[in-house]
This record gives structure tokens, sequence and C-alpha cells, in this order.
């Protein structure tokens, strides 16, 4: 019914179909009432019955209070705090939470071009010294970068923690996936001596020094969400080998590609029939 309602909307208001989606979800302060519903793709989608991220919680923090991007499914806030707790039991007081999604998921004014669904987490590289930060803080205070020669290799910042709460994370069924630069990934493959199976789920990507990028999967019996393909099989050691080869020794470029084609923003028209229906609720 809320597909056929947005559907509605956007045939009877061809103006605002052709709306940039981010001028509506970047600027929406609360979630819409209801059960917790990721509609579209991670980088196409919009999210209903958000649940908050409290603030502060035992062993987390949230981060930048001032962008209002600490909601998510249901399913991500539990996840999160679960990924916390295994930190504390690690050595970490916790983590600090970066951006999660917006009240009602969509295109941000600023960043990401993920984060739409309220299934992607940016969980800090810092390990927290306090849990009692003042809001104030949180705006100023930033993580530290874990990268070293342009993310070829990992610095003396990163520890066998990272790695430990990396895997815990990648451990976990929920989890899709997890981004991070590829000297992390690399320094991981080099140092895991037991099972290896997570290692298929850290992905290398570029930038993700600062912080790690948890993926969840679409949670089950929601058809309106659409998963990412699966990561080839295997541990994908050799791929983030490639990519620190690539940094250390970039190829040179094809005189034959053709120019990259200019960032479109998304319009309202752009997403799934839902999430029309989520602007004016």
């Amino acid at each position: 019914m809320i597909r056929l309602i947005g559907l509605l909307i956007l045939a009877a208001l061809p103006a605002l179909a052709q709306t940039e989606a981010r001028e509506f979800f970047g600027r929406v302060d609360g979630p819409t009432a209801g059960d917790g519903r990721a509609y579209g793709s991670y980088s196409r989608g919009c999210l209903a019955g958000a649940a908050q991220l409290p603030e502060t919680g035992p062993t987390w923090q949230a981060m930048r209070l001032g962008r209002n991007r600490n909601w998510g499914h249901p399913a991500l806030i539990d996840f999160v705090q679960d990924l916390s707790r295994s930190a504390r039991l690690l050595g970490w007081n916790g983590i600090y939470v970066g951006d999660l999604s917006q009240p009602r998921g969509g295109p941000m004014l600023s960043g990401h071009r993920s984060h739409q669904i309220g299934l992607d987490a940016d969980i800090w590289m810092r390990p927290p010294g306090r849990l009692d930060l003042s809001p104030g803080e949180r705006e100023n205070i930033s993580s530290i970068s874990m990268r070293r020669a342009e993310g070829a290799y990992v610095n003396d910042r990163w520890t066998p923690t990272h790695h430990a709460l990396l895997r815990a994370a990648a451990s976990d069924p929920r989890v899709a996936r997890i981004f991070v630069f590829p000297g992390a990934k690399v320094a991981m493959c080099d140092a895991e001596t037991g099972d290896r199976s997570y290692l298929r789920r850290i992905r290398p990507w570029w930038g993700h020094h600062y912080h790690f990028h948890v993926r969840l999967r679409c949670p089950r019996g929601e058809r309106g969400c659409v998963d990412q393909d699966p990561p080839p099989p295997g541990d994908g050691c050799a791929e983030a080998r490639q990519w620190q080869a690539n940094i250390l020794n970039p190829p040179p470029p094809d005189p034959n590609a053709p120019a990259p084609a200019p960032r479109r923003e998304l319009t309202l028209a752009d997403l799934p029939g839902q999430c029309a229906a989520l602007v004016g609720r």
C-alpha cells in the first residue's frame, strides 16, 4: 500500500518527482511511526520506522550529533550495541559511532552516497578514551588514521584489537560486508592464523582509514529491501594485495578510457515508490 501511495504522489506532482531527493530526506528531523522497513538499495532507498541510537550508552557514544545521523533500522541499532559490547570484551572501553542514517534514510545533503536504508554504520578507528564526552566535544574530537603509504600499509597505531574488532564484526551473520582501506585488509590477511572465512566480508575500499564501514544484510522478510550481491568466493586477500600493489606502483592511465560521467543527484522519482510516501508523513 505504501508503495502505491508513493507512486500516486509522484504521478500527481511531476515537479515534485524531479526534485532532488536529498532536499527532502536531508532536512527531515524525525522518523515515521511504525515498524522498521528498509526500501530500495544501500545507495538508492529510504527507511521507515527508524530507531535512534541513544547518544550515549554503557559501551558507546554517537559522534557528530549535529548531523542527526544516529538513526537506523532497528536491526542496525541492535548490531551497533552488540558490537560495542564486544569491543569492551576485547579491551576497549567500547566504540565511538560515526554516521548511521538520517531519520528517514535517503540521500544526504553532504557526504555518503550509501547509508540510505538504515543498514550502514561507520565505526571509528579511535579507541574511546572516555564515554562521557559532551555534545560539544563530540563535534570537535576526530578519529585517527590507521594508514601509511597512502593506504598500502597500516601505521603504528594499528593494533591487534583493531583486527579483533573487525573480525568480531565480520563474523556476525547479520553482516554483508565491511569496507576498510586496503592496507588493513592485507595486514589482517597476513596476521590471521585461524579461521579465515570472515575475511571474505572484509573488502578494500578507498578512504576508510579513520573508520570502518559495516553493512548489514537486508532483514529477513523485508521484500522491499535490495541486498548487494555477495562478495566473491574466497578470502579476498589476493584482491587486497592487488589494491596494495596499485597504490605503491600506480598503473598508467588508459588513454582510451571514457571520461567519467558527471554525477547526477538522485531525484525522488529515482527512489523506490515507497520513499515518496515517507516525505510528507
